[in-house]
């Protein structure tokens, strides 16, 4: 009798060979995509402890003599507390402004929607795709008409406006995944909208509510074409402070290298700290 040999532990070797190499180059794909994207944030924090002569050597040097030069030339120019407070003040100010609009209408379309709720949703979206330079010149007529410009409440009222459209969005998709039938019993025991909201809907899509305020934050931090064009000194952001450092005869790329890293640094700590908390709220309702 011919004795016959499976062949079914060899395949399955393989098999796992292949899918542990696909494992490892995904791996080592992804780390080669990060370090792309660090890449420029990790340069522009190197450059900011050179000479300004040795941030414009060619070619580039790795090897320096570090200084705070630039660090203390930043400080002694600009006042950097002021504008990182006005930052701060807008930043959360619009990302407050934008939720406290977004949760009702989130909520309104999500639970009860109507055969105009898409096509609302789509026109917001719409909005995102102008150019800000398209309404440049009427926004800043009316700032100026409503003495606005230069100050915090125009930059707060500016960066809800730009910011709301995705806070809708993403809070819909939140609520989308909220189970209706929590929000029923809600009701059969007594509970009116207000209660509903307060005590069973915020809670449970908390997690996407606070990503959502985290991108939010990120966005109104990182905005430039606004503050540049509405504010001048008062109200102005680390934005503004940043481009204080351009001169007619060029870029000091050492003090820019350093405005940049003060502007960027509470941001990326303040991601790095939530960052648990981002992914989370991002994945919401992604696991049933």
């Amino acid at each position: 009798m011919a004795t016959v040999i499976s062949d079914t532990p060899v395949k399955l070797r393989a098999s796992g060979t292949v899918g542990e190499r696909a494992h490892w180059a995904v791996g080592v794909l992804g780390w080669l995509v990060a370090l792309a994207m660090f890449f420029p944030i990790a340069w522009m924090v190197l450059t900011s402890f050179k000479s300004e002569t040795d941030a414009i050597a060619t070619p580039p040097l790795l090897l320096f003599h570090p200084t705070l030069e630039g660090y203390a030339e930043v400080q002694s120019r600009a006042n950097y507390l002021l504008f990182a407070l006005n930052s701060v003040i807008v930043s959360v100010g619009g990302t407050a402004l934008a939720l406290l609009f977004a949760v009702p209408a989130a909520y309104s379309m999500a639970f009860h929607p109507t055969r105009r709720t898409r096509g609302t949703l789509l026109w917001m979206l719409s909005t995102k795709m102008l150019p800000p330079v398209g309404v440049l010149i009427p926004i800043y007529l009316l700032f100026r008409n409503l003495g606005l410009l230069d100050t915090r409440i125009g930059l707060i009222a500016i960066y809800m406006l730009m910011n709301l459209p995705i806070v809708v969005w993403m809070l819909y998709t939140f609520f989308k995944e909220v189970p209706k039938d929590i929000l029923e019993a809600g009701r059969m025991d007594g509970a009116n909208q207000r209660d509903e909201i307060r005590h069973l809907l915020l809670p449970l899509a908390m997690p996407g509510i606070a990503s959502t305020g985290l991108l939010s934050l990120i966005l109104c931090w990182n905005e430039a074409f606004w503050s540049l064009n509405l504010t001048s000194h008062a109200a102005a952001p680390l934005t503004q402070f940043i481009a204080s450092f351009s001169s007619p005869e060029g870029l000091f790329f050492s003090k820019l290298s350093a405005a940049s890293t003060m502007a960027i640094a509470p941001i990326m700590v303040l991601g790095w700290i939530s960052q648990k908390q981002l992914v989370r709220g991002l994945t919401f309702g992604a696991v049933k």
